[in-house]
């Protein structure tokens, strides 16, 4: 990655709840920012940068801080219960040398070879986790389904990783499946079905149909009791 959206923020005075209200009132967001080693700093963020940083989809973000350029990943964040929007932020600056995990997005492109043949592909993960170096994780991973073919699988195992970078979600992890079509598998059931109950009604074999023994000599008994 060329490019990070930067953010611009300023030292936080006030701490609590009251203070934390006044700031959102007044269109700030509480952010508090870690590093190892380093004292935790309280600062705040203009709701609409922090909502364009979210919109640009990306992980890792530039910011200024005492005179040089750091770079730093939402270590968590809150959400109000009934906007949705955020309303306080934790930052976590991360070295561009040390590889970090990361949870990615997964978009699915081609024409899956199954979809040809009438099959539906369906998407069973939307992220996958990676580690990475910091400056080098993706927006987005791309997987190619192009030879996904009718009821085959692919596996996180079969994604394209980037350079440097290294799957640890589990192997077999589903990401998409190509299934036959409802009304197909319904047909398929339906002639295994009517087999069995074929195999079931089937007429008895001659040995079956043979007279026991029993009946042979009561019909013998009866011939010589009229002779």
């Amino acid at each position: 990655m060329e490019s990070f959206f930067k953010l611009n923020l300023e030292p936080r005075s006030k701490t609590g709840n009251a203070a934390s209200r006044s700031l959102r009132k007044s269109g700030k967001i509480p952010v508090n920012y870690y590093y190892a080693g380093e004292k935790n700093r309280n600062m705040l963020i203009d709701k609409k940068v922090l909502n364009k940083a979210v919109q640009s989809g990306q992980l890792v973000f530039e910011m200024e801080l005492d005179g040089n350029t750091i770079y730093v990943t939402v270590k968590e964040a809150q959400y109000h219960p009934v906007t949705e929007e955020i309303i306080h932020l934790d930052l976590l600056r991360v070295r561009r040398d040390v590889k970090m995990k990361f949870s990615v997005p997964l978009n699915l492109v081609g024409d899956a070879a199954g979809a040809v043949e009438g099959g539906i592909v369906s998407q069973s993960a939307n992220q996958i986790d990676i580690e990475c170096f910091p400056t080098d994780v993706p927006d987005s991973i791309d997987v190619d389904i192009t030879s996904l073919e009718l009821n085959g699988t692919v596996f996180a195992s079969d994604i394209a990783l980037p350079k440097d970078t290294v799957l640890l979600s589990l192997e077999d992890t589903t990401i998409a499946v190509c299934a036959a079509p409802k009304a197909e598998v319904e047909t398929e059931l339906a002639e295994e079905e009517s087999g069995e109950e074929g195999e079931e009604d089937a007429p008895d074999s001659a040995e079956d149909k043979k007279p026991s023994d029993n009946t042979s000599k009561d019909e013998k008994s009866t011939d010589e009791s009229s002779e």
